[in-house]
């Protein structure tokens, strides 16, 4: 995964954890608006969080960043 896409990831999840506490679920949709206007990036997302990590549809915000941080 591009490390501009991890980055934007760790800066959402920082603030979904922030505005809604540390239990936040979110799901890759998070990270992208709702129009798809760059739809190469989010199937690099779904790849990286359906294909290679078998994540459920929602998770936990801070489990995300860590995995992420890990990568960088």
């Amino acid at each position: 995964m591009r490390d501009a896409l991890k980055r934007k990831i760790i800066k959402v999840c920082n603030e979904k954890i922030e505005t809604k506490g540390d239990s936040v679920g979110l799901s890759f949709y998070a990270f992208f608006a709702n129009k798809n206007d760059d739809p190469e990036l989010l199937m690099e997302a779904a790849r990286w969080w359906i294909l290679e990590n078998k994540l459920d549809h929602f998770e936990k915000a801070t489990k995300i960043r860590r995995m992420v941080e890990a990568t960088l």
